[in-house]
């Protein structure tokens, strides 16, 4: 059975109902932050932003992309910018099916405000320009979300989202 692989921006809910839509499915769980994590020997993404910069960290990202083997049931939780680099998004849809959790960047605002922890590198929960940066960020990376095979929004239930890729696996 195909990868399904779940695009769109941080706090888009990727990992949330990557989680019950796996449950659902019998598929397993992958999220590519914490591959990274792993492969880094336990460095924070945060971290590895910090001591290593942007370029290196989209370069570890893809080559952890590039790890996961097809047709392994797994629904992939990718980092918001993993599909916008390297020609990840092509990756991605060579090697699974694709679905972009379309969030407004006003809710986008709102669930990461909620969050506990402050672990985006490049948005700042505390930076009064976050929903300017958030608005910005989503545009520019909307070309890349949008190629994915099926595009729902973040609040979708897993059900729901179940019913709609049925016949793509």
């Amino acid at each position: 059975m195909k990868n399904i692989f779940l695009v769109g921006m941080p706090s888009s809910g990727k990992s949330t109902l990557g989680k019950r839509l796996a449950r659902h499915l019998a598929y397993r769980f992958v999220d590519t932050d914490k591959l990274i994590v792993r492969e880094e020997n336990g460095r924070s993404i945060n971290a590895i932003f910090q001591s290593d910069g942007e370029p290196y960290f989209r370069e570890v990202e893809s080559r952890v992309l590039h790890t996961i083997q097809p047709n392994s049931r797994l629904v992939v939780a990718t980092g918001g910018g993993m599909p916008c680099f390297f020609e990840n998004m092509a990756f991605i849809k060579a090697n699974g099916f694709s679905i972009f959790l379309d969030v407004s960047p006003e809710h986008l605002l709102d669930r990461m405000l909620r969050h506990a922890q402050d672990d985006r590198p490049l948005f700042n929960r505390q930076d009064p320009t976050l929903l300017k940066n958030l608005r910005q960020k989503y545009n520019d990376r909307r070309i890349y979300y949008t190629q994915a095979d099926l595009i729902v929004p973040g609040e979708i239930a897993v059900e729901e989202l179940s019913k709609q890729i049925e016949g793509y696996l």
